[in-house]
């Protein structure tokens, strides 16, 4: 019994690894006016709705968050996908941002870092 239940353990714990942490791969800021529009494209293995990236976030180096956009479903038959956030106010001397994902079970997925022009 206790190996039965240590090999469904086992299997549990490599399905979740298989999808890994969420990766931003493309990120196009767009002015709009006094704010900014990001378009965001993220990839992660998603598995439905035990693992998949809920979302992503724009921020200073500083770690400032300048917008936060939830992502409400699994994407698991779209890959990569894109979503966008409007109405983000960059201060007058930022130089870089960083946009990052975040998934249901690890986390928050590394940097992508965008130089602004």
């Amino acid at each position: 019994m206790l190996k039965h239940a240590l090999t469904i353990a086992a299997l549990l714990i490599c399905g979740a690894a298989v999808a890994g942490q969420p990766r931003v791969i493309d990120v196009t800021l767009t002015p709009t006016g006094s704010t900014w529009r990001a378009e965001v494209t993220v990839a992660h293995a998603d598995t439905g709705w035990d693992h998949y990236a809920d979302g992503w976030d724009i921020r200073l180096p500083d770690n400032t968050v300048l917008g936060h956009r939830v992502l409400h479903h699994p994407h698991v038959t779209e890959q990569p996908f894109t979503r966008s956030l409007s109405g983000i106010t960059l201060p007058d001397d930022a130089t870089t941002v960083l946009v990052r994902a975040h998934d249901s079970v690890h986390g928050w997925g590394p940097d992508f870092v965008v130089t602004l022009p």
